[in-house]
C-alpha cells in the first residue's frame, strides 16, 4: 500500500513538472526539462517492478510444493482477505497523505488504477499484469535498444517475467503455453542480436530463461498429451521440438562456461554452480522425455540422460560443499543413476532377442 502511494505521488508530481515554467525559472529549469522523458521512463520502470513483485509475492503464497496453484490455499486466503478488508480501510484513512487536497485527490485517483492486495485468481492477476504491461510500453519509448541496450533488455525481461507469473494463475494449459510462447517471441530476437564479446552475462541470463521457457512449454505439452487417449504425431513432434530447443539453450549456456580451449571447468564458481547444475539436470530429464519408436535411438537417449545425471552425482561426491545448492536435483539424480541402467538392460535384451 505504501509503495503504491509513493509511486502514485511520484506520477502525479511528475505530471506537473512538465508544465510551462515561469519566465524567471526558464534558465534554471531547461536542463531539467530535457531530462523529463528519462524521468518518466524511470517512474514507469518502478511501476513495472511494483506490479511484478505484487504478482510474484502472490504466487509464493498460493503455490504448492510442485509450484502449481493450490486451490485450498486460494480459498483460505480469499476468506482471510474478506475479513481483513474492512479493518484495513479504517487504517487507510489515517495514513500520511502528500500535499494539498487537490494533489491528494489526484494521488488517490492514481492509486485506484491498480490494486495493492495480493491477487488470488486469474482475473485479479490479469488486471495487475495489464497495468504493468502498459508501463513496459511507456518505459520502452525512452529506453530503446539503440543507446540503452542493457536497460531495454531488462525491461523486456521484466515483461517476460510478467507473462511467466500470469501463466501461474491460468488454469488452461493451452493458454498457458501461448503465454510462454509470447516470452520466447520477445526474448529470442534480442538474444540473437547480442554480441557475445560484450554481453556475455546478459546472454547467459537469456540462454537460461529461454531454456527454462521451452522446458516449461514441453512439460505443459506432455500434460496435454497425457489427457489424450493416444498421442497423435503432431503432439509427439511438438513435444520433441520443444525439448530439443530447451536442450539447445541449456547447452549454449554450459558452453559459455568453457575456457578458450573449450574445456568445461573442473570446479564451478559459486554464482554459476546452481544454474549449471540445474541445466545439466534438466538436459538429463529432457533426453528422458524425447519420444521415439526407434529402440536404438531410445537407448542412446537413455545413455545420454544417464551421463548427465551421473555428472551431478559425481560432482557432488568430489565437491560435497556443492550438494546443498542442488539438494532436490541431486536426490533425483541419484535415484535415476540407480534406475536407468536396469531399464537400459531390459531394452538391450529386447533389442537382441529374435522377433
Amino acid at each position: 500500500m505504501e509503495a503504491r502511494h509513493c509511486l502514485a505521488a511520484a506520477s502525479v508530481i511528475f505530471s506537473q513538472a512538465g508544465q510551462v515554467p515561469s519566465a524567471e525559472d526558464t534558465d534554471e529549469t531547461e536542463p531539467d526539462q530535457q531530462d523529463l522523458p528519462e524521468r518518466k521512463a524511470e517512474i514507469a520502470r518502478c511501476w513495472i517492478k511494483y506490479c511484478l513483485n505484487l504478482l510474484q509475492s502472490a504466487r509464493k503464497l498460493l503455490e504448492d510444493n510442485i509450484g502449481e496453484l493450490d486451490p485450498d490455499k486460494q480459498l483460505e486466503l480469499k476468506a482471510q482477505r474478506k475479513k481483513e478488508e474492512d479493518e484495513k480501510e479504517k487504517g487507510r484513512k489515517k495514513a500520511v497523505l502528500f500535499g494539498t487536497s487537490d494533489i491528494c485527490d489526484s494521488v488517490l485517483a492514481m492509486e485506484e488504477k491498480v490494486s495493492c492486495v495480493y491477487p488470488l485468481d486469474f482475473q485479479e492477476a490479469r488486471e495487475i499484469f495489464l497495468v504493468g504491461q502498459n508501463y513496459v510500453q511507456e518505459a520502452k519509448e525512452f529506453f530503446q535498444v539503440d543507446g540503452y541496450v542493457t536497460d531495454h533488455i531488462e525491461i523486456i525481461q521484466d515483461h517476460s517475467a510478467l507473462f511467466k507469473v500470469l501463466a501461474f494463475f491460468e488454469e488452461d494449459y493451452e493458454r498457458r503455453c501461448k503465454m510462454h510462447k509470447r516470452r520466447i517471441d520477445m526474448l529470442e530476437p534480442i538474444y540473437t542480436d547480442l554480441n557475445p564479446q560484450y554481453f556475455l552475462l546478459i546472454r547467459r541470463q537469456l540462454q537460461c530463461e529461454l531454456a527454462d521457457t521451452y522446458y516449461e512449454m514441453m512439460d505443459l505439452k506432455v500434460a496435454i498429451g497425457n489427457r489424450l487417449e493416444k498421442l497423435d504425431s503432431h503432439t509427439i513432434k511438438k513435444i520433441n521440438s520443444l525439448a530439443q530447443f530447451a536442450i539447445k539453450y541449456y547447452e549454449l549456456f554450459l558452453d559459455s562456461l568453457r575456457n578458450p580451449d573449450k574445456v568445461f571447468p573442473e570446479k564451478l564458481e559459486g554464482d554459476v554452480l546452481r544454474p549449471a547444475m540445474v541445466a545439466k539436470f534438466h538436459i538429463a530429464r529432457l533426453y528422458g522425455k524425447l519420444i521415439t519408436s526407434d529402440s536404438k535411438k531410445q537407448l542412446e537417449n537413455m545413455q545420454t540422460s544417464l551421463e548427465y545425471y551421473s555428472f551431478l552425482v559425481d560432482y557432488c561426491e568430489k565437491y560435497p560443499d556443492a550438494a546443498p545448492a542442488i539438494e532436490t536435483e541431486l536426490e533425483l539424480s541419484k535415484e535415476m543413476v540407480n534406475l536407468l541402467p536396469a531399464s537400459m538392460e531390459r531394452l538391450r535384451a529386447k533389442l537382441s532377442s529374435p522377433v
